[in-house]
């Protein structure tokens, strides 16, 4: 069964006759359209893929033949007027975390005698399970992100700004084949290391830094996630300690993790380790989350979700220990779940390397 037949066998279940895809790797996801407008529209018995002139190639070569392609020149709506005439559609169902408000208010007035029944991540609970030509896929970006990381171990030195590894990162993995970053690049040194998502400055790095860099590419529409911490020069004990201890936990979680275990318990088992060294005040954030066509998919690795991990699923393991003046570090690799344990997908060294 196919990834849209699976979609369509959900209809019935929350009494809709057709869907609305708005979410651009959703619709990657379903047509392989990778460019930025476009909306999927899925009936019964007809998919439509619903774009503007700008696309009018682009579409013709990515979009796949399970889906009719439709080029407006005046406005989508009235395209998608046409589309509910014809398949006289009453209960339309549309991403709810997606669709705007002002979006959503167009609809309602522009359709009144339909029913827009709004649903959470209804496609997103089949994209969580990779098939084996994505993860395939996924690799390949992974390799850039090793290889970029690799490449800018060279480029490490004191004096050199936070800035201007970042702008190098983005370079580098473009150059290895990457379409685009898969979020801005965090490059943080010093104490600016202790903030978990801290945004590159003019800040130069300084012996006795600890260095984070986290960063990933895309490649045909797969997403990379990978932080290593680096030691600038010689650390102070402290440092060096919490390095350790965030190393540990890591191989605790990627030992214990396979198709089975619930989310929260494997957050537990890293998030234990961190607190009974005494730092659990200072692991904020979850342990990882689901990677794929977006950076942050599910299912989130935290400390409340219930949810129960499957073969094949992606995620990252991150663990961190951020300590406010100091500094911090945090190591990530992404994973495939497996039956008897996981895939590890990064092989760069997680050995503290002092530069």
């Amino acid at each position: 069964m196919n990834r849209i037949e699976q979609t369509k066998n959900q209809f019935n279940l929350i009494k809709i006759d057709s869907f609305l895809v708005t979410n651009l790797s959703n619709i990657r996801y379903l047509s392989g359209f990778s460019g930025s407008a476009g909306t999927l529209l899925l009936t019964k018995g007809m998919n439509y893929f619903v774009t503007d002139f700008r696309y009018k190639s682009q579409s013709k070569d990515e979009v796949n033949r399970d889906f009719k392609v439709i080029i407006y020149t005046q406005n989508s709506f009235n395209y998608l007027s046409s589309l509910i005439k014809k398949h006289k559609l009453k209960r339309i169902g549309f991403e709810s975390h997606i669709l705007n408000v002002n979006e959503f208010i167009t609809l309602k007035k522009k359709f009144p005698q339909v029913n827009f029944i709004p649903v959470d991540s209804f496609i997103e609970s089949i994209v969580v399970k990779k098939t084996d030509k994505e993860i395939a896929t996924l690799k390949k970006a992974v390799d850039i992100t090793d290889n970029t990381f690799t490449k800018i171990l060279n480029k490490i030195k004191p004096g050199v700004t936070e800035k201007a590894l970042s702008a190098e990162i983005t370079y580098i993995q473009k150059k290895l084949g990457a379409e685009k970053d898969a979020f801005d690049p965090i490059v943080a040194s010093g104490e600016r290391s202790a903030y978990p998502h801290a945004k590159p400055t003019d800040k130069k790095i300084q012996n006795g830094d600890l260095l984070t860099l986290d960063f990933g590419c895309v490649f045909d529409g797969m997403h990379s996630d990978m932080t290593r911490t680096v030691a600038i020069g010689n650390l102070s004990s402290e440092k060096k300690k919490i390095y350790s201890i965030v190393k540990e936990a890591q191989q605790r979680a990627l030992e214990f993790v396979k198709a089975g275990i619930i989310a929260k318990k494997l957050d537990s088992c890293a998030r234990g380790y961190i607190k009974g060294k005494g730092f659990g005040k200072n692991f904020g954030h979850g342990l990882g989350h689901g990677l794929g066509y977006d950076i942050h998919e599910g299912p989130r690795i935290f400390q409340k979700n219930n949810y129960r991990l499957e073969e094949n699923i992606v995620i990252t393991i991150e663990p961190g220990i951020y300590v406010e003046g100091l500094g911090g570090v945090r190591i990530e690799d992404d994973i495939v779940v497996k039956d008897n344990g996981c895939e590890i997908l990064n092989k760069s060294t997680k050995e503290l390397i002092v530069l």
